[in-house]
């Protein structure tokens, strides 16, 4: 596929410099012709250079880097046209006067070339990268026919590109040290527990590209396979069912836990109140509410006949997803503070079992659209939180820190868990993932 490319781009680049040879004068010829062979020169040998450590690289990542290139290189092969175009027909230095065809045809032929290359670089980029946002790929669909806005945005999509190209490239370098280094194998298997609203599907990972990288590394993975809109009580009777299912099937004596937002308090109850603490090792809580959401406490004001409508909506949806016993009211509610409040009363943290959390945080409300009203709401009354949990609510056993980013955006309530499998700059959840469970190797769990 790349010899092709490489060919269809000589090819293309052709008639650019042909036309140059026929309507630059002898001074413009040289320096004309000189310039396009040196910038096409430049492009495919930085190209080339880079075809060792394309090897490592996946197909898309490959393409990807090849669209950002072929962007540039239209630019270029543009620009020096209109340099062309400018000395020629408006200065008028030609050695001869060509016929009107001819002029015409040449120009045709080179903005085509041009517009070619340019053309096959965005699809490229558009289709591939993963930092280009659903958001980023409307604006360029809408900004493509507004000159000078057009050629900004295409710039700062490339900048994108080439920022992940080089994230992707250092990450698979990391890969390859650290093949067989086994960072994640812990003494125990993990149980990865999703929140609510989510199952653990076959074709769609609740935990995104984390679970690959941790078996990667060696981690034993196993998942929570509790319902998505169950009540605390019912999911903590599958999480205690999965429990021993893996004990079973491993021959371990404890597992570790690892859980997110309101998987966080169903393990906690299977700890507490299912007798099993003898059985688990650790657990790890990201992004829960123990202390509660006070975005749910505005919720709770709502009409109770209007609430109850809503959620028989829910449970009618997620039966037919496979939960066996949806209760949209009652597990929503066990969010609110004062249900929170009485929880922690009653489940009491078990002897012998290393509590630790985690937590993310929002840095304004456009950081994350879908989840902004909750952010404004919680943001005068419990401070820095990712969403939909403040850091306060969050921090549960040894509080290990709060993961943002240096960039504008932070980090939100999904994209801890690698929700959109998207790559952030400053942050890396997958390997946040490996580290946490590095960590709990060092520990001897």
């Amino acid at each position: 596929m790349r010899k092709w490319l490489y060919r269809l781009w000589l090819a293309i680049s052709l008639p650019c410099v042909l036309n140059l040879v026929l309507l630059g004068s002898q001074k413009m010829w040289k320096l004309g012709n000189i310039s396009v062979l040196v910038i096409w020169g430049l492009i495919i040998g930085f190209d080339q250079m880079h075809i060792r450590e394309k090897k490592m690289l996946s197909l898309r990542v490959r393409m990807m880097r090849k669209g950002g290139s072929m962007i540039y290189s239209g630019l270029y092969a543009m620009a020096a046209q209109m340099v062309v175009f400018y000395q020629c027909y408006f200065r008028g230095r030609l050695p001869y006067v060509p016929g009107l065809l001819v002029l015409i045809s040449n120009a045709v032929i080179a903005c085509a070339g041009c517009f070619l290359i340019l053309g096959i670089g965005v699809l490229l980029i558009f289709f591939t990268s993963r930092r280009l946002s659903i958001v980023r790929r409307l604006v360029m669909l809408f900004t493509m026919w507004i000159p000078m806005v057009n050629l900004g945005v295409l710039l700062y999509a490339c900048r994108l590109v080439y920022e992940e190209y080089d994230f992707e490239l250092e990450k698979t370098k990391l890969q390859r040290l650290r093949i067989d280094s086994e960072l994640c194998k812990t003494r125990y298997p993990l149980i990865m527990v999703h929140g609510i609203g989510f199952r653990d599907l076959r074709y769609f990972n609740y935990w995104g590209r984390i679970p690959r990288e941790l078996k990667r590394n060696g981690a034993t993975i196993y998942y929570g396979n509790q319902e998505a809109l169950g009540t605390i009580v019912y999911n903590a009777e599958d999480i205690k069912t999965r429990i021993l299912t893996v004990l079973e099937e491993t021959g371990c004596k404890k597992v570790n836990i690892i859980a997110h937002s309101k998987g966080g308090l169903d393990a906690r109850y299977a700890i507490s109140k299912l007798q099993m603490a003898p059985y688990v090792a650790s657990l790890t809580t990201m992004n829960t509410p123990h202390r509660g959401c006070r975005f749910v406490d505005y919720a709770c004001r709502l009409p109770d006949s209007l609430y109850r409508l809503v959620a028989s909506c829910f449970d009618r949806t997620f039966r037919k997803f496979g939960d066996k016993n949806p209760d949209f009211y009652t597990a929503t509610h066990q969010f609110s503070t004062k249900a929170s409040e009485l929880f922690n009363k009653e489940v009491i943290d078990a002897k012998g079992v290393y509590y630790q959390s985690y937590t993310s945080k929002m840095k304004h409300p456009w950081s994350h659209l879908l989840l902004s009203i909750p952010y404004c709401l919680i943001k005068p009354l419990e401070g820095d939180n990712d969403g939909l949990v403040s850091v306060t609510s969050a921090k549960w056993g040894e509080f290990k820190g709060v993961f943002s980013n240096s960039h504008i955006r932070g980090i939100s309530h999904g994209d801890i868990i690698d929700l959109k499998r998207e790559d952030y700059k400053g942050f890396d959840p997958v390997e946040t993932y490996v580290k946490i469970v590095n960590d709990l190797k060092e520990k001897g769990f």
